[in-house]
């Protein structure tokens, strides 16, 4: 499958438009049945502890806050940088509950991360398949700039993954989810092909992978 980049509708919607408030509920089951928030985790957890991380697209909170939780994070920075941030209290008192101040920021992230200031480690998830390679290109050279660990958790770019993303409107998912998982997929990963738009080779190590049935891992350490 050749990866194609095209429009999904829950990016051009506004956050409190009730088809976006579905679709987000949609994809945070998706992510526990995924099991994407666990497969960041575990990745983090063997990387020294930060002080200061971030999240880029990172939506309403949620990923970034299950992560948070399943790490044990303590008095952990955690910055949610998102172009249309849409916080609920929910994921504010979470953030609280475990000491760990949270700070979002609206900012277009091909703008550039200088507003984030530097962080040990940059997670994503279901956000770098967005961009065509060209802006791929742009982010991760800017994120490498940032950081010393970078974790990205994308969609597999596969025809199995192609099948289940059609068959979501089984469990409920709303029509914005029905047109945006497929879009996904077919602008998903496989092989090295993130590895290949990372801008430095030496002084990092990289690695990536498939992950569970539906995912593709990519994780950077500068040495």
């Amino acid at each position: 499958m050749q990866r194609v980049v095209e429009p999904e509708w829950l990016d051009e919607l506004p956050a409190e438009d009730p088809r976006a408030i579905h679709s987000r509920a949609d994809i945070r089951r998706l992510n526990w049945f995924m099991n994407n928030p666990g497969t960041v985790a575990r990745v983090l957890r063997d990387l020294p502890a930060p002080k200061r991380v971030l999240d880029l697209g990172a939506g309403d909170g949620s990923f970034a806050l299950r992560v948070a939780q399943l790490c044990e994070w303590r008095e952990i920075e955690c910055v949610l940088l998102d172009r249309s941030p849409s916080v609920p209290d929910s994921v504010r008192a979470g953030f609280r509950a475990l000491n760990c101040p949270m700070t979002v920021l609206q900012r277009d992230a091909l703008a550039g991360l200088q507003d984030a200031g530097n962080v040990e480690a940059i997670f994503s998830n279901l956000f770098l398949h967005h961009f065509k390679q060209t802006q791929l290109n742009q982010l991760l050279a800017d994120a490498a700039a940032h950081c010393r660990f970078f974790v990205a958790c994308e969609p597999r770019r596969s025809p199995f993954a192609l099948f289940v993303s059609r068959c979501l409107g089984l469990i409920g998912c709303n029509g914005v989810t029905r047109h945006d998982a497929p879009a996904s997929v077919r602008a998903g990963f496989r092989g090295s092909e993130l590895t290949q738009h990372w801008p430095v080779r030496t002084n990092w190590s990289l690695h990536e992978r498939p992950a569970g049935l539906f995912s593709h891992l990519f994780v950077a350490c500068k040495l």
